[in-house]
């Protein structure tokens, strides 16, 4: 029998991710002054207002409020009319040193000896359903809002009414074998300017979200996804209405609250450590990047066409307590047997996936909307601060979706 899965997204200028990136870029910029910085750091965001806290340990000084309006400004949050506007709105910093009872727990003075930052499990995911190996619900969500915010920044004479606050949900319906057959309900929210009656409004945005947004998608998809746009599917366009209020204004943003749009859009179980505005010690990090290459590289090679890979700590030691396998029965060979190689083939203590993804380096405003898995590895200069000068380094983002690993793997597995 058939059914029905949904996975959502949520858009650069939605109030929670307006947090996350804040964290995120906070982050990077105390690792790009020290890579050695310690950073947990939330952010709330409200009407007017910004109140970031958490606690720090870094030789590092970052101008915390020129941070956070270089964010709000470059997600697009720069009128008044939006009740939010990074050049006007009020930033507090509640940043306090980190606590020494943690830190002795992570530091050694062997640097592979360093222990985890806090105990917990973490869930990689992978599967076939698409090129980039995600469920196929949340990429499409992923997508859809990536369209959107591309015509607002570049090409905003086709839609020109569009505010930075956005979601998307896109529901499937799939065979009694998981296999896609159809998109069955498409849901996008978006965040307007004021113009004509609320039914002027309504009818205009709807008119071009079914004509001009969705078209741009499915042109980016291969013809066996694309096929999956039959032309009956269901199409809900900002249901209330109406939708100019939003953001931070409309609604309050936290850090770590979209843990499912970050990850796999509920395909996949999740730990419930939330990624943004954390140094990579904290294993809720860094070893769900490293489960999901995991995964990943492991669906890549045929050694199933699904996986889940759960990893735990205990906090202040480097190797995992647990290695945890589930392939819904597409494996192989048993998924204990699977899981058991993994423990053997790949480093999982916290300074060995550190330094394999060069998780030290200002690489995280990036993940901080439209999802930490599935995008596209790629290198960029960047500058650094190093001994007191400034550097220009080349640093590789998203590397974690890396599939180097597969060659390995299919020679461990026989393939």
């Amino acid at each position: 029998m058939n059914y029905l899965f949904t996975s959502e997204s949520v858009s650069e200028g939605h109030p929670d991710k307006v947090a996350d990136q804040i964290s995120d870029a906070i982050l990077d910029e105390f690792l790009r002054r020290d890579p050695e910085s310690r950073v947990a750091c939330e952010t709330f965001c409200s009407t007017g207002l910004v109140i970031v806290g958490g606690e720090v340990r870094s030789d590092a000084y970052v101008d915390i409020q020129g941070t956070v309006r270089d964010v709000i400004n470059r997600i697009g949050y720069n009128k008044a009319d939006y009740m939010f506007d990074g050049n006007s709105c009020g930033v507090l910093s509640q940043i306090h040193e980190q606590s020494q009872d943690i830190n002795r727990g992570v530091s050694r003075e062997t640097p592979e000896d360093q222990g985890a930052g806090d105990q917990g499990m973490m869930f990689g995911y992978a599967c076939k359903a698409t090129g980039n190996y995600m469920p196929l619900a949340l990429y499409l969500s992923h997508l859809t809002l990536k369209e959107l915010a591309d015509i607002r920044h570049n090409e905003l004479e086709l839609m020109p009414y569009l505010r930075p606050d956005s979601k998307a949900q896109y529901t499937i319906e799939f065979d009694s074998n998981d296999k896609p057959v159809r998109v069955h309900t498409i849901v996008l929210s978006t965040q307007h300017d004021e113009f004509g009656s609320d039914e002027e409004m309504h009818s205009r945005i709807e008119n071009d979200v079914r004509n001009i947004l969705l078209p741009r998608v499915i042109a980016k998809l291969d013809s066996a996804t694309a096929s999956l746009f039959k032309g009956d599917f269901i199409l809900h366009v900002n249901p209330t209405g109406k939708f100019v209020i939003g953001g931070p204004a409309g609604d309050t943003g936290l850090t770590g609250r979209k843990i499912i749009v970050d990850t796999y859009g509920g395909r996949s179980a999740h730990g419930g450590g939330a990624f943004s505005g954390k140094d990579p010690s904290k294993v809720d990090r860094s070893a769900a990047y490293a489960a999901r290459y995991i995964a990943k590289n492991m669906v890549a090679a045929g050694v199933a066409e699904e996986m889940m890979v759960q990893i735990a700590y205990a906090i202040g030691v480097a190797k995992p307590v647990s290695v945890y396998v589930n392939t819904k029965g597409t494996g192989i060979i048993p998924d204990a047997e699977i899981a058991d190689k993994i423990g053997k083939m790949f480093d999982l203590r916290p300074a060995a996936i550190i330094r394999k993804f060069g998780l030290k380096n200002p690489i995280y405003e990036p993940t901080a909307a439209y999802g930490h898995f599935g995008r596209d590895p790629y290198t960029e200069t960047v500058t650094l601060w190093r001994d007191g000068k400034e550097v220009k380094e080349e640093v590789q983002f998203f590397a974690w979706e890396k599939l180097d690993s597969v060659d390995l793997i299919r020679n461990e597995f026989g393939l």
